[in-house]
This record gives C-alpha cells, sequence and structure tokens, in this order.
C-alpha cells in the first residue's frame, strides 16, 4: 500500500476503527502544565480528576452520544489509572446507577477518585477493560503509578481486570523513568495486541505522553498535514478516530461481508428458446 500517491485501497476485514481519548484534566496537569518538575509531587499519587476535567468528560459523553458513536464502540480499553478509568467510564458508561436488586454492578462507585459523582451504572453500555500496555510514561513520577487491582474492583466493579497480572504495580519504578524509545515500542506492541481481539471499533482512554510517542511512529509515507494530524498533542479529554490497517499479515480475521461468487457454481444451462427456423 502506497499512501505516498494520496489515495489508497486496503481490504476492509484487515482494519479496525480506533477512537483515541486523552483523559480529562486531572490534578497533575494543573500544575504540571505550568511547570514539568511539577509531575515529581508525591501528592498527585495516581492522580484523580479535576472538577473542571469532569466537566470536561460530561461535555465529550453528550458528543459521543449526539453523534451516534456510542452504539458503534464494540470495546472501551482504558489504561488502569484512576484518572484514565474515571474518563472512560464517564464518557462510554451507563446512566446514573439505581442501587436495587435489578441494576447490573457499577462501573463506578460513588465519589470514587474524590470526584463527587454518584454511581455509574454499567447498564447499556461498552465492555470496559483495562490493560497495562497503554499506560503514561512509567517510573519516576508518582501520577503514573497505580493502586493495587483489589483497591481499583472496589472502585470500579464492573470494569474487566483479568488480563492485568500483578495486583501491585510492578511496572512502576521510583528511580528509572522508561525512556521515549522503550515507550514507543510498548505502543507498538499495544497497537499489535489489538489484532488479538476480535472487535472490530474500540475506543481507547489513555495519556496524552503514550498517544504521542506511539503515534509519531506512523504516518512518514503520507502527505506531511496527515503526519501532523495523526501525531500532534492530545489535549485534556480529546477525542480522534483513526483506521489501524493490518499491514503485517498479524490479523486472520476472515471478512464478514465478502462474498466469493459463483454460487452455485457449474456452467450456465441456456434458457429454453423457441426457434421458428428449426
Amino acid at each position: 500500500m502506497d499512501c505516498s500517491v494520496g489515495t489508497c485501497l486496503f481490504p476492509l476485514h484487515r482494519s479496525k476503527t480506533i477512537h483515541l481519548v486523552r483523559h480529562a484534566q486531572g490534578i497533575h496537569n494543573v500544575e504540571g502544565d505550568k511547570n514539568y518538575k511539577a509531575y515529581l509531587n508525591p501528592e498527585y499519587f495516581d492522580a484523580h480528576l479535576t472538577p473542571l476535567g469532569w466537566q470536561q468528560v460530561d461535555n465529550l459523553r453528550n458528543h459521543v452520544h449526539s453523534s451516534g458513536l456510542i452504539n458503534k464502540i464494540d470495546l472501551v480499553i482504558t489504561s488502569p489509572l484512576m484518572r484514565t478509568m474515571q474518563t472512560a467510564v464517564g464518557v462510554f458508561g451507563g446512566e446514573g446507577y439505581t442501587d436495587d436488586k435489578t441494576d447490573v454492578l457499577p462501573l463506578m462507585v460513588a465519589n470514587a477518585g474524590n470526584s463527587f459523582r454518584g454511581a455509574i451504572s454499567s447498564h447499556n453500555c461498552p465492555p470496559i477493560v483495562a490493560v497495562e500496555l497503554c499506560r503514561e510514561h512509567l517510573g519516576v513520577h508518582p501520577c503514573d503509578r497505580r493502586r493495587s487491582v483489589g483497591e481499583y474492583q472496589f472502585l470500579f466493579p464492573a470494569v474487566d481486570f483479568s488480563l492485568i497480572d500483578s495486583d501491585e504495580d510492578v511496572w512502576w519504578k521510583d528511580n528509572v523513568r522508561e525512556t521515549k524509545e522503550e515507550l514507543a515500542a510498548r505502543g507498538l506492541k499495544f497497537l499489535n495486541w489489538l489484532w488479538t481481539r476480535k472487535e472490530k471499533e474500540i475506543a481507547i482512554v489513555t495519556h496524552s505522553g503514550f498517544l504521542f510517542h506511539t503515534l509519531t511512529a506512523f504516518g512518514n509515507d503520507c502527505h506531511p498535514l496527515v503526519k501532523k494530524e495523526i501525531s500532534q498533542h492530545y489535549a485534556n479529554c480529546e477525542l480522534r478516530s483513526m483506521v489501524l490497517v493490518d499491514r503485517s499479515m498479524i490479523g486472520s480475521e476472515a471478512s464478514t461481508t465478502n462474498y466469493p461468487g459463483k454460487i452455485p457454481s457449474g456452467l450456465d444451462k441456456p434458457s429454453d428458446v423457441v426457434d421458428e427456423e428449426h
């Protein structure tokens, strides 16, 4: 596939639609956006959303519903940190949770992560699964260190944590920062992992650094404006929709829309024609 010529063709079944979302404003962003060293503050451990961040969540939720996007998404993947999970359940979750025996488990309990929000239902919404591979830049910054899975399971009962191997955070180190190259490689590993999933349209709630360093690897064979659109930094609670194409034959899903034709097979038989001369 040569994108340099402007127009590309690729089989539909070798593609997925992904909706990439950066989390809404966290408490660490308020000072960190002004002074990078503020991210070293231990008070920002596993940073939760600010009140402004929750307003951003509400606005993105309104867009996702008014555009009809919520009805297309098969799966939501979230980084297993407080701010990303709050964003994921707030944007893609069900309506307000009713605490009665007929309702399903809530996606989020009331006031999880100092949210001052009511519980969020898991009814009538896509499944949400936590995946470590799409975490933020690892190490040193306390805001990027996660809690135990056990704590999260109490706060987010209907989020699926089964893909996380360790209860405690064994990825984050207090004295070693993941390099940009290591982060980009982890991002590519995550995108390749998506081909193991059967879902065709997936929302991914993750982080600015993860998105920038992962997506910078793409678009080099496209127009510079397309490259810029792919890799430019995300604002808080920004969503961009993209098509992920399997150019390396990693995915093995058969097409659900292709039709082989020639059914039934065999030679065509001419219809009976009355020929008055013979």
